[in-house]
């Protein structure tokens, strides 16, 4: 036998072996760096266990992990045993001898040098496919619980008669499994392969038979297997077609069949099945036939059918059937998308209603009048004062509102008043001094809920605060103001040991204070603090000084990160908000269960559905989807989160909702039932906006119920853009209290507009009652707009807002300087069969870094204004008084300076130059009460001048007065000061 080990001969270095310290000194590193990567995964799951049993959710914890783990398990080992079974058969169905050949000879020293470590050899290859098999597997955790536990839609899908829940439960997971058994196949047939090419079982070059008859069998046995894994797709494929996504009239993601569906693919995809089974047996035939001729022609005849009757065919139907007649043809497969569709995201309870969009009524004193009962118009704008009520509730600098306040309703005086309210969060940046200690024990919570009017402003644009001060004081009553969780606290804090903590602040100096809540994990035990130190990357957590008896460490401290910890099922809204429940401030987080194995409901993205301007500058207002991709949704969950303790709850909110019945099968006893809601907790939960928007973009094309009308995508609708700003993204839903036309009194509602696409005019207006527990609940309501006629929209409202020429020159007096003009929500409000449009005005003037509100502009009927205050602005518009919808702050009210009985634009000049004067005097004493006083006498110098000059006009076209040339009035001589316009 020649020489098989290999190789070039020559000589030979020998290297000494390494000393016994050094060998030591290795191997002591070694077991080392083992025990310090087993020390740190074992941090990770032990801290992970510990949070778990910290919030009571430990049984989450525990069926997600027992889950992942018997997946990796069962799978891995079946992968593991699939390959390595076959590896060990192929080897044991070796040919005795190998031919004499180059091949054969080359193929020796690779057989002699494995020889020594087969065993080895196979045992490594098993272990990496199974491992690699096993992970996979554990990430299906979900599909499994979804299949072990699915319960019944108690609704079957038009074309094969079966429930919803297999689509949405079972075809998951048969589809896993059959993926699971491609790929045990393909790698069982390449790990086999090469194992016959090693000891001679295959043959490329060798002369004779190209494969032993036993290779044959073996290799013809996998293949069939394979074959008939493809015939069991082909027969899930069918079902399959019920929630396939396609393009179809310009409609991305369009699911369920269609007429090429039902007539060509389905009767194909039956074929191709009964072909695959044909294919199989003959490949099973090979074991006594001992040839692969009659296994290629089946498989030939396969891949052929497959191009012909899968491909071919479908094609012809669709352009010799389909084309010529879409719309009679593909009318009845849209009727069961339109259905299927509209309940599967909740809008088949949609009430569209024909709106004319003009007035009907003449008398303009009753229109003033019925304002204040249709609606409570919001003018502070909860995306825009947050740095106002920074600037003027923060206190100190270690607190912080958050970018985007939100929108509640307190109840005051008997009558529930839409509020705008934030908490007062910790803000490390603004600390004094940033240490360890500074940043994780003494500067620990925010203080206090901090709340406003929605309608009404004070007499120099600053909100009319219910709760302010520190500790917070107003209408909210007594409750625990301390704010331990919050959107805004995001790193961890350790609390109650011996390190006091920073409380609050007043004229007496440093309150401090040592939590008393048994939120957060114990630190006493010094494995906890060792397991923390490695899982927060912080030695000092270990051995610091500062952690004693009773420290605890907080983390995971916002409501959505909370929620979707314990809840890992569930689809976050973007938006949690705070509310005073019971004497706790309450974080309250909509959840939502989905998924998209809907049959014929037509799939949207969450993440694309659910943006709008205010996502689009604040990440923190995304939603967090476990599923980007859903065709059908629920807001099955209401969650608290306690601002104090941290203490999350969950509420079951839609119970009739299977998805949400199948999870809490699946982690029984972590939803609480919707009957143990609290009466003031149920005065503070609304209807979701990202649900409301994801209903919203449906409703764009899902508002028609007749085929015929959506296949000629006439009524098609768009969301606009928002007009206020330039980001280029849609305009976000508003929270306000309203009146449609078919209620009877106001309700707590979200709305937005619709305009036709490619166009700016309105299409319709859409609003949902948001009010929890009431009967209308949800209810959705659409005003149709004619389409014969042209109705401003958004856009156009704000357009003409910016050209009317007085406004646009009080636009840019208020620019004037170093002033920025910032526009808040345009509200758009259903009125006698007009729509009334009002949009807040904002300035941020001088050395003022937060915008205060100067002006309101209202539209309706075609009339505008732009009024200092709604009350003024409506009283033009209509051209009539009306009771007063919010009295301004008497205590911030400044006087103006008093007009003259005969007022001239001279004299106003001269006022206007004064208060101009006076500002500036003002700013450079940094008196903030003096310059707002002053801005707003130049407001009214200003209106003085052009009311007086528009009088002379009017005079001189009279015949008593005329103007030069240049446009100056006469009155006015040239050389009078001219004010220099600010805010």
């Amino acid at each position: 036998m020649p020489d098989r080990g290999g190789g070039p001969s020559g000589p030979r270095i020998r290297v000494g072996r390494p000393s016994r310290r050094v060998r030591t000194l290795l191997m002591t590193l070694g077991v080392l760096a083992v025990l310090g990567m087993a020390f740190t995964m074992f941090a990770g799951f032990w801290t992970d266990w510990l949070w778990y049993r910290s919030v009571n959710y430990s049984s989450v914890f525990t069926t997600t992990l027992w889950t992942k783990i018997g997946l990796f398990f069962v799978f891995g080992v079946l992968m593991a045993l699939a390959v390595g079974f076959n590896i060990w058969l192929a080897h044991r169905l070796r040919p005795p001898l190998s031919a004499m050949s180059m091949e054969q000879q080359n193929l020796d020293r690779y057989r002699m040098s494995i020889a020594p470590y087969k065993r080895w050899l196979l045992l490594g290859i098993t272990a990496l496919v199974g491992l690699i098999a096993g992970a996979s597997a554990s990430g299906q955790w979900r599909t499994w619980l979804m299949w072990v536990n699915g319960v019944s839609f108690g609704q079957k899908d038009p074309q094969f008669n079966l429930d919803v829940s297999f689509y949405a439960f079972d075809l998951p997971w048969y589809r896993f499994l059959l993926g699971f058994g491609f790929a045990a196949a393909i790698l069982s047939v390449i790990a086999a392969a090469l194992t016959h090419y090693l000891y001679g079982g295959l043959r490329v070059t060798s002369p004779g038979a190209r494969a032993t008859a036993a290779a044959t069998g073996h290799l013809s046995v996998l293949i069939g297997v394979f074959v008939a894994l493809k015939a069991v797709a082909y027969w899930l494929d069918r079902y399959g077609l019920a929630v396939k996504s396609s393009d179809f009239r310009a409609t991305d993601n369009w699911t369920g069949l269609r007429y090429v569906d039902a007539n060509a693919y389905l009767p194909a995809k039956t074929i191709l099945f009964c072909i695959a089974v044909i294919c199989a047996l003959l490949f099973f035939a090979t074991i006594w036939r001992r040839t692969w001729q009659l296994p290629v022609i089946g498989f030939g005849l396969m891949v052929l059918s497959a191009i012909l009757i899968g491909g071919l065919y479908p094609a012809i139907v669709q352009k010799f059937q389909v084309q010529p007649n879409e719309q009679a043809k593909e009318a009845p497969y849209v009727e069961k998308n339109l259905e299927a569709t509209r309940q599967a995201y909740g809008i088949d309870g949609t009430k569209v209603t024909d709106y004319s969009g003009t007035g009907s009524t003449e008398d303009k004193t009753k229109l003033r009048d019925d304002v204040g009962s249709t609606a409570s118009i919001r003018i502070m704008d909860p995306n825009i004062v947050s740095p106002t009520f920074q600037q003027l509730q923060q206190i100190r600098n270690y607190y912080a509102f958050p970018e985007n306040l939100d929108v509640d309703r307190y109840a005051k005086d008997g009558k529930d008043q839409d509020t705008v309210i934030g908490l007062r969060e910790i803000n490390l940046a603004g600390i004094p001094k940033k240490n360890w200690i500074n940043n994780h024990f003494r500067y620990t919570h925010g203080y206090g809920v901090v709340a406003a009017k929605g309608t009404s402003a004070d007499a120099q644009g600053r909100p009319n605060f219910t709760e302010s001060d520190l500790p917070s004081k107003g209408d909210l009553g007594t409750y625990e103001q301390r704010v331990y969780y919050g959107e805004k606290t995001t790193t961890y804090s350790i609390v109650g040991g011996p390190q006091k903590e920073i409380d609050y602040s007043d004229d007496n100096g440093e309150k401090t204070t040592s939590y008393k809540g048994d939120s957060g994990v114990n630190l006493s035990n010094p494995v906890n603090r060792a397991a923390y130190a490695v899982a927060f990357g912080e030695p000092q957590i270990l051995y610091s000084g500062a952690i004693g008896d009773g420290s605890r460490i907080l983390y995971n401290r916002t409501p959505k990160e909370r929620v979707e910890a314990v809840a890992p099922w569930l689809t976050i809204d973007g938006d949690a908000y705070p509310a005073v429940v019971n004497g706790q401030i309450q974080w309250i987080v909509d959840a939502y269960t989905t998924t998209n194995g809907y049959p014929y409901s037509s799939r949207t993205t969450l993440g694309d559905t659910t943006a709008d301007s205010l996502t689009a500058t604040n990440d923190n207002r995304a939603v967090v989807a476990q599923q980007n991709q859903v065709n059908y949704i629920r807001n099955s969950v209401k969650a608290t989160v306690d601002a104090y303790t941290g203490e999350v709850k969950l509420y079951q909110w839609d119970t009739k909702d299977p998805v949400l019945k199948t999870w809490m099968k699946a982690f029984p006893g972590t939803v609480e039932p919707k009957s143990d809601i609290s009466k003031d907790l149920m005065d503070h939960l609304r209807y979701p906006q990202d649900l409301f928007k994801v209903q919203r973009e449906l409703l764009t094309r899902y508002h028609v119920k007749d085929a015929t009308t959506f296949l000629s995508g006439s009524e098609v609708w768009q969301v606009p853009d928002d007009p206020t700003n330039r980001s280029g993204s849609a305009v976000p839903p508003y929270y306000l209290s309203m009146k449609m036309p078919d209620q009877k009194a106001q309700a707590f509602s979200l709305t937005t507009t619709f305009t036709p696409t490619g166009r700016d005019n309105l299409s319709a207006f859409m609003a949902v009652d948001a009010e929890a527990g009431t009967s209308d609940y949800g209810k959705i309501r659409i005003l149709k707009l004619p389409t014969n006629t042209t109705v401003n929209g958004p856009k156009q409202v704000q357009s003409q807002f910016n050209s009317q020429e007085d406004i646009a020159e009080s636009i840019r007096l208020l620019r004037g300087g170093d002033s920025e003009v910032e526009y808040g929500n345009l509200l758009t409000v259903p009125l006698d069969g007009g729509l009334l449009y009002v949009e807040p005005v904002y300035v941020r003037g001088g050395g003022l870094k937060y915008p205060l509100l100067r002006k309101v502009l209202v539209t309706y009927g075609g009339q505008t204004a732009f009024e200092n205050t709604l009350d003024e602005a409506l009283n033009k518009v209509f051209g009539a008084d009306g009771p007063a919808t919010e009295p301004p702050d008497e205590g911030d009210t400044t006087t103006p300076p008093p007009a003259s009985d005969n007022p001239t634009v001279q004299q106003a000049l001269e006022d206007a130059q004064k208060a101009f004067d006076a500002g500036q005097e003002a700013l450079k004493k940094n008196d903030w009460e003096a310059y707002g006083k002053a801005q707003k006498d130049l407001e009214d110098a200003l209106r003085r001048a052009e009311d007086a000059q528009a009088a002379e006009s009017r005079a001189g076209g009279a015949g008593g007065g005329e103007s030069k040339p240049d446009g100056k009035p006469s009155g006015s001589p040239s050389g009078s000061p001219s004010p220099k316009p600010s805010s």
